[in-house]
């Protein structure tokens, strides 16, 4: 089960340290492997997220995920998102861009961290969206329950995530932004940049988020009717394609999924340039971290983990929450990268120990007592 969900990604990863050993020597292979570790250790969240969605999509659409969502996820992300950063900050072309990248990397690298505060507003806006919208929606589950309840509570209040989220952004504005950190030290007012951006995430959530969740909905709905649409054309001798409805209601949850993944995608590309400023270093090592995120979603998918282990989805927002709260303290601060990656991890390695001995515990209660009342797990495509 290991080596068929993990093979490509062990696969991909012997050949992307070969390559940088062959081309660069072993200080190229060391910074790729780094760069592997650190794209993993902050995705792992991610990866956690995706299954919870990725779960709720036929074999078709799991598969589209799996594969060209991959390939948006390593190229869009890992390698154009960078070059697209400096087209847009500095007003040059693609070309010229590429080219700042391989010539002239410490420009480049001035380029983007100059860009970072914008980066930083518009990813942490939409990581809070999705963190506040769990957490003041009441659930039959909890965690920590003294928090969550009573945010529940204040959840009923229309609009209220959003309320919350706009304030967040402007407290980050008056007190990160009009000192926002840039290249060799120094610091500039980008309030307005901050707040645009920080408004640009909000939308984004708002119209992707709003658009997944309608037809999100809609999806048992969706499967009576093709039940129903089934079994009337058998009776008519012809076999009907139910592919329509589900499929609406894929795409919107699969272009949610590329949206928050980009996200996610945001601290680990930025935290690359506090290592190198090679792009292809930064391809190769974030490329590799971005396949074991996928073999993470399919792992958890197929073991069912997020049933069996009832608070690892709760633990994955909270890493969502922390991680958005320090995109925005970085506007003006630099957050060293062991710290964005580890607290997410450790906030995730809490929820399944706390899901590890409520399973104990109900093993212990259940003693002699009646069966297993074991859940469907959701499927997943057994070749992707």
């Amino acid at each position: 089960m290991i080596l068929r969900t993990f093979g490509w990604s062990f696969a991909v990863t012997g050949l992307g340290l070969a390559a940088a050993y062959y081309f660069w020597g072993w200080t190229g292979f060391a910074v790729v492997a780094i760069l592997s570790i650190l794209e993993i250790s902050l995705s792992f969240d991610n990866a956690v997220v995706n299954a919870g969605i990725l779960k709720k999509m036929n074999a078709f659409w799991q598969r589209i995920f799996l594969t060209i969502g991959i390939l948006i996820a390593v190229f869009g992300m890992r390698l154009v998102f960078p070059v697209a950063i400096v087209a847009v900050t500095a007003g040059v072309g693609p070309v010229e861009a590429v080219r700042l990248a391989l010539n002239e990397p410490d420009t480049y690298q001035e380029m983007v961290t100059d860009a970072h505060p914008s980066i930083a507003a518009f990813g942490g806006m939409f990581l809070l969206m999705i963190f506040l919208n769990f957490i003041f929606t009441e659930r039959h589950v909890t965690w920590l329950g003294w928090l969550e309840r009573p945010l529940a509570r204040l959840g009923k209040i229309d609009s209220f995530s959003v309320g919350v989220a706009l304030a967040a952004l402007l407290t980050s504005s008056v007190l990160f932004a009009g000192q926002a950190y840039q290249h060799g030290g120094t610091y500039a007012d980008k309030t307005s940049t901050v707040l645009v951006a920080g408004l640009a995430g909000v939308l984004t959530y708002l119209l992707v988020g709003g658009l997944s969740g309608y037809f999100e909905n809609r999806l048992e709905e969706d499967d009576e009717r093709a039940a129903e649409a089934e079994e009337a054309a058998r009776r008519a001798g012809r076999e009907p394609s139910t592919v329509g409805l589900a499929g609406k209601a894929a795409f919107f949850l699969f272009l949610y999924l590329e949206v928050l993944d980009a996200s996610f995608s945001f601290d680990g590309v930025i935290g690359a340039f506090a290592i190198t400023n090679h792009i292809f270093w930064m391809a190769l090592g974030l490329g590799i971290g971005a396949m074991y995120v996928r073999s993470l979603t399919i792992y958890l998918v197929r073991e069912g983990t997020l049933d069996e282990y009832r608070y690892l989805e709760h633990g994955a927002h909270y890493a969502i929450g922390a991680l958005a709260l320090m995109l925005l303290v970085s506007i003006r601060y630099h957050i060293p990268e062991v710290i964005t990656g580890t607290l997410g991890v450790g906030l995730i390695a809490a929820a399944f120990w706390s899901s590890v001995r409520h399973n104990r515990a109900d093993r212990e209660a259940a003693l002699g007592g009646g069966g297993s009342g074991g859940e469907d797990r959701p499927a997943v495509p057994e070749r992707v």
